[in-house]
């Protein structure tokens, strides 16, 4: 479920900051600068629902139904001061809330009902606070963040730095965060060890017994350089290097070997990540932008992955635009994948993740944004009003659909 959260987290900071300014705006300098109060910035709320469709679960060792839908909602709220010294105090609260319903985790135990993991919520409050200078545009931030849901909880904290050169041509930002995770390892009901629990909450009432917790730590960094080459044409290199320790492997995944026999999924407790992207703002003339994107994706586990992105926003009017948008994926999988009864019995590790195997995919889509000057239905304050469809096809076999609404208020 982690890397559905974080896909469509991505088409959410996709559609909130892309009409976003780049350059700070200077102000002016006074030498009886005055305090100002807390206020409201601006307030976004953006809500998607995401159904998928499949035949490679990884619950059942790589068949049967990858059917799941989720509905995930976040909502933004920035509010900023100026100190006595004319410093910019920005503070981002976001409250997100997702829910969702999975087929193929009800199959943990398919004999019960319903099993535990078949629908959860998943709730995760962050909190950033930066102190900027609207002169030179340098900023300095801390994030803290929490996230539950039923077979985890995280803690997360990070910095984040940004410089601009004195021409506002260049601008470096640098981000450090870490979470902290512990997970409750459930297992599949026909390898549970005798006395272990099943993970529901009603274990404790049934005497069912109870199932261990492990730690997984996330350690990332982001280092990215922006330049407006021409005054059309704008570039920016990102570095997001990471790091993880602890239980990585989902533990309710099965594996089948060639002798017939199961297990749980098993795979190295450390992993290594390096993308490295690039991206081309082009500036056609009044109307047209082209957004171009490449990604080089590296691990320590063998995957290796290119990824190309365009979308052209097209201004039809003063308040107007339309977005086309193309998204396309080559993957190497890991070394430690193989299909459905394919695992030699003598491999440390395995795992018939389809996520983590050789694949191609397309994302196409467009983006619809509406930002009259009076306001959305003639409301001053409701700036713009965005919607956002996708359709995902995998070479696995793997489709979804994605419906995005974004709205902004300032």
């Amino acid at each position: 479920m982690r890397k559905i959260y974080l896909c469509i987290a991505a088409l959410y900071l996709g559609i909130v900051a892309s009409h976003a300014q780049t350059t700070p705006q200077p102000v002016k300098d006074s030498s009886n600068y005055a305090a100002r109060k807390l206020k409201i910035d601006e307030v976004n709320f953006v809500s998607a629902y995401y159904h998928q469709n499949g035949n490679n679960s990884a619950v059942t060792g790589g068949i049967g139904t990858e059917n799941l839908t989720d509905f995930a909602n976040t909502l933004d709220l920035q509010l900023s001061k100026y100190s006595a010294n004319g410093r910019k105090h920005t503070f981002l609260f976001e409250l997100g809330v997702d829910h969702y319903t999975s087929a193929s985790s009800d199959k943990i135990d398919p004999y019960s009902i319903s099993s535990a993991s078949m629908q959860d919520t998943r709730i995760y409050p962050s909190l950033n606070w930066t102190v900027s200078n609207d002169k030179t545009g340098n900023a300095f931030g801390v994030t803290g963040s929490y996230s539950h849901e039923f077979d985890y909880q995280s803690f997360g904290g990070g910095i984040n730095l940004t410089r601009l050169s004195k021409d506002k041509n260049t601008q470096f930002d640098f981000k450090a965060m870490v979470f902290l995770d512990t997970w409750k390892v459930i297992l599949p009901v026909e390898l549970r060890p005798p006395g272990y629990g099943s993970g529901s909450n009603k274990d404790n009432k049934d005497n069912a017994g109870t199932v261990d917790y492990k730690p997984r730590n996330s350690f990332s960094t982001s280092f990215s350089l922006s330049q407006v080459l021409t005054t059309r044409l704008q570039a920016l290199l990102i570095i997001e290097p990471s790091y993880q320790k602890g239980l990585l492997a989902t533990k309710y995944q099965r594996d089948y070997f060639t002798d017939g026999s199961e297990r749980v999924e098993n795979l190295p407790e450390s992993r290594y990540k390096l993308p490295i992207g690039l991206r081309f703002n082009y500036f056609l003339d009044d109307h047209f932008v082209i957004r171009m994107f490449y990604r080089y994706y590296m691990d320590n586990w063998g995957i290796r992955a290119n990824t190309a992105e365009i979308e052209i926003p097209v201004k039809l009017s003063s308040f107007f635009s339309v977005s086309p948008y193309y998204r396309y994926n080559n993957q190497i999988g890991t070394r430690y994948f193989t299909p459905y009864g394919q695992h030699n019995p003598t491999d440390k590790y395995y795992t018939s993740d389809y996520d983590l195997s050789t694949l191609t995919s397309n994302f196409v889509g467009a983006n619809i944004r509406f930002s009259p000057p009076n306001g959305v239905l003639g409301w001053q304050h409701f700036n713009s009003l965005e919607i956002r469809a996708g359709h995902y096809m995998r070479s696995t076999g793997l489709n979804s659909n994605i419906v995005t609404l974004a709205m902004k208020f300032k």
